[in-house]
């Protein structure tokens, strides 16, 4: 299952020609795409389709210049960022306009976004019943009292299962991100 792989081994089959895997690398990084043209850029739908299907179109074709298959993510999103900018400089011919063509905020949006997703990949990877403890504790922001009563557990138990889930989403986490040595 083409799901399941890492990105670095499904950028390896997409180069192979499996179809299947490359239909996943789209699928996996289309809302990244997406977030960095709206929220990053704030192109307009009719753009911001252009420049999403522009990414995945260079990707395809430019896929055997990446050097190393791990760096897909970020591959992605600097052609992403310069796709949106040559977008804003084509329609800045149109209206003329003081504004900075990437706004300043970018990389801190990029950033955010990149902490999101690999928040979300090590959610993913949790037993379910700790997803579903930290979903509806910190997404849909429910209380302990509305949790232990749709969970069937008693209300004074979820801190404690949300203390462990965390941890356990903690130790995930943490071994995504490489550790940079103290100098």
């Amino acid at each position: 299952m083409v799901a399941s792989l890492s990105d670095a081994r499904l950028v390896a089959r997409c180069r192979e020609g499996d179809e299947a895997a490359w239909s996943e690398l789209v699928n996996r990084f289309s809302r990244y795409v997406y977030a960095i043209i709206g929220q990053g850029f704030g192109l307009r739908a009719e753009n911001a389709e252009d420049v999403f299907q522009e990414v995945f179109a260079r990707a395809y074709q430019h896929l055997g210049r990446l050097r190393e298959d791990e760096a897909i993510r970020p591959w992605i999103a600097q052609l992403t960022r310069r796709l949106c900018i040559d977008q804003l400089r084509s329609g800045s011919r149109e209206q003329l306009s003081d504004e900075e063509l990437e706004p300043a905020e970018v990389d801190e949006t990029l950033d955010k976004l990149e902490e999101a997703l690999a928040v979300h990949e090590a959610l993913a990877e949790l037993p379910e019943h700790c997803q579903e403890i930290l979903d509806r504790f910190f997404a849909r922001d429910e209380s302990y009292q509305t949790i232990g009563a749709a969970l069937d557990i008693p209300a004074g138990t979820i801190a404690s299962r949300i203390s462990r889930c965390l941890a356990k989403l903690r130790e995930l986490f943490e071994g995504r991100k490489p550790t940079t040595e103290p100098s």
